[in-house]
């Protein structure tokens, strides 16, 4: 099953509205995860807090768990050359 992360807005009705179309490239009926803040005074608009929140998701999340492993740390900040966008 494919994933894509898309974001909206729920109406008054209960409706979802995408911010932006989905780029699919097929049609038909699709299966949908709608993930809530915990807070209970959420009014359905992003907060400044919604990166931290999945950074958050993200860090307490057992399938991460392998980049606890010394092993997995292939890099320092003495690796490579700093990128400067010149554009």
């Amino acid at each position: 099953m494919k994933t894509i992360e898309a974001h909206g807005t729920v109406d008054e009705h209960g409706r979802l509205h995408l911010d932006e179309p989905l780029a699919v490239g097929a049609l038909g009926r699709v299966r949908v995860l709608v993930l809530l803040p915990d807070d209970a005074g959420w009014n359905g608009g992003e907060t400044d807090s919604d990166e931290e929140e999945w950074l958050r998701a993200a860090a307490r999340n057992p399938a991460f768990a392998f980049l606890d492993d010394p092993a997995e740390d292939l890099y320092s900040p003495r690796d490579g050359r700093p990128f400067r966008d010149e554009g």
